[in-house]
């Protein structure tokens, strides 16, 4: 269901909000909406009887700590990746160096 351009209505716990996302953003904002839901049903089925607030902030820290960690892979790789292209910079230059 939405409201006006861009506004859109996610059920969340039983409660209904009304979000806006920038223009072109409103399917990010439903993928949101559903990757919130997944994790409190995940965060639901690990303890049973959290409710209302207690589940959500649990399931907003489990989903900000994959964030960091996913946040330090992306870290490591773009390291990495930097040092494989000086590595290879270096050959080159070398190379040239000795032509």
């Amino acid at each position: 269901m939405s409201y006006g351009p861009g506004v859109k209505v996610v059920s969340i716990l039983g409660e209904d909000y009304s979000i806006k996302a920038p223009a072109g953003e409103e399917q990010t904002l439903l993928d949101a909406a559903l990757m919130l839901k997944a994790a409190l049903a995940e965060t639901k089925k690990k303890y049973p009887t959290l409710i209302g607030d207690r589940l959500l902030v649990l399931a907003a820290m489990n989903l900000c700590s994959q964030q960091i960690e996913m946040q330090k892979r992306h870290k490591q790789e773009l390291d990495r990746y930097q040092e494989q292209v000086s590595a290879t910079v270096e050959v080159i230059s070398k190379t040239i160096n000795q032509a």
